[in-house]
């Protein structure tokens, strides 16, 4: 097996004369201080972070930010087939930014039964999805035996698919029913360990939100805090599972905000991927704010004399890891923040170009079509982006595509896109390997394919 993440050899600046010109002309010393530093694929300091969100010359940011995933990706881009379900809009919470809750016997409330999961599974499946994307409320009254027979009943209908599911969120509520949250690291591992024997292989990204204090107490008090979080995907890279990380920007948090929350990912990713590094032998970097060891997959390509990117099975990397950061856009439509008018399209795209400089260790990072909708996806792939998700078709989260919950792109619209964008579109599975399609039929492409 074999991730599409490979070194991939671009032009740097020195050696591409456009981009020489543009950072030639850059006006603030400290941006140019900036350019020199992810020339030499040192890592950026929160100050610097900051910098990048405040600055005029957006221009350079962006270019920064593709030359960044262009050393990383060359001109791949991707997508996958996938569905999405929501088993239960039903939430033990009321966080004022979301409009996606309902409390029981409310008008849109509901709860899918086991066998609508089976029959939802089997037409992805038939549909040729590699991919099943599972979250849902924190239902107040559902067992835990509910979630593993629905996992088990997936993994029977539907064996090829990889099921991606729970947010960390899911997971710690799901410690707290089966009374394991006393004990917090053992039982998180436990919970996972039993969903990923009923079938589990990875976990999404969502219920971070903005990891800070402050923001929590205001937006959405009574969800985990940021340590709880970063529990629960600590304990499950330990476990062998995947798993990726969002950030919810564009509503009360502030742009320091969003860097403390990117830094204190990137943190956990240096220490999961510290002996993966040393067994690749990765040139070391420093931690500008930490002085600590700091792994940085973003640099030239004579950094990395083996592999640049982690993939399963690689030479010192025993669990999981991050794969992708998704930056996703607060909607404040129907919920009790909707006085707030959201994101523009100009910070849609520096946030997600200054993740991609920032989280100089993930791999990927993906311009969510659904919430960004596919034209801006196509620019983001442009400025940093190298991933825009999949076919998804139902989705209950955001209304950010239309009005309703059925929001479906097809795979020739999804390549397409990609092309435009001036990419090559390379379908991947969850785990960002090669998928070879023959139809409804597929299979991961073996190693040097």
């Amino acid at each position: 097996m074999t991730t599409l993440a490979s070194s991939a050899a671009v032009a740097d600046l020195r050696g591409n004369p456009s981009l020489r010109r543009l950072f030639d002309r850059i006006a603030d010393p400290r941006l140019r201080g900036i350019a020199d530093r992810v020339e030499g694929g040192e890592r950026l300091s929160r100050d610097e972070g900051l910098l990048l969100f405040e600055t005029p010359e957006l221009h350079v940011l962006l270019a920064l930010a593709d030359l960044v995933r262009r050393r990383q990706h060359g001109a791949v881009a991707y997508y996958n087939i996938n569905r999405h379900l929501n088993y239960s809009n039903i939430c033990a919470l009321s966080c004022s930014f979301c409009a996606f809750y309902r409390k029981r016997g409310e008008e849109g409330a509901y709860e899918r039964s086991i066998d609508e999961i089976r029959r939802e599974a089997e037409a992805a499946a038939e549909a040729g999805a590699t991919e099943m994307h599972i979250v849902g409320g924190l239902h107040p009254w559902l067992p835990f035996e509910y979630y593993l027979d629905m996992l088990r009943t997936i993994r029977a209908a539907a064996p090829s698919l990889h099921i991606k599911a729970f947010t960390a969120v899911e997971i710690v509520h799901l410690a707290r029913i089966t009374r394991r949250w006393k004990d917090r690291i053992e039982g998180l591992r436990g919970v996972l360990s039993d969903l990923r024997e009923a079938g589990l292989g990875s976990l999404p990204g969502g219920g971070a939100e903005v990891f800070d204090d402050r923001v929590h107490d205001e937006a959405f008090k009574g969800k985990i805090r940021s340590d709880e979080w970063l529990d629960v995907h600590r304990a499950a890279h330990e476990l062998g599972l995947n798993s990726n990380a969002t950030i919810l920007y564009g509503h009360i948090e502030a742009r320091a905000e969003r860097i403390h929350h990117m830094m204190l990912l990137r943190e956990q990713q240096d220490r999961t991927l510290a002996g993966w590094a040393a067994a690749q032998r990765i040139e070391r970097k420093r931690d500008p704010d930490h002085g600590r060891d700091a792994v940085v997959l973003s640099g030239p390509d004579a950094m990395y004399p083996r592999d640049r990117l982690p993939r399963l099975g690689a030479d010192g990397l025993s669990t999981g890891w991050f794969q992708t950061i998704i930056p996703l856009p607060f909607f404040p439509d129907q919920s009790a923040l909707e006085h707030l008018p959201g994101p523009s399209g100009l910070e849609n795209l520096r946030t997600l170009a200054v993740a991609r400089l920032m989280l100089d260790n993930f791999p990927h990072v993906k311009a969510f079509w659904i919430m960004q909708t596919l034209p801006m996806a196509q620019l983001m792939l442009q400025n940093g982006a190298d991933d825009i998700d999949g076919t998804v078709v139902w989705y209950d989260i955001t209304k950010a595509v239309g009005e309703g919950t059925h929001q479906e792109v097809g795979v020739a619209e999804l390549r397409r896109a990609i092309r435009e964008a001036g990419f090559a579109p390379v379908e991947r599975d969850t785990l960002y390997r090669r998928v070879l399609r023959d139809g409804s039929t597929w299979s991961i492409a073996s190693e040097g394919r």
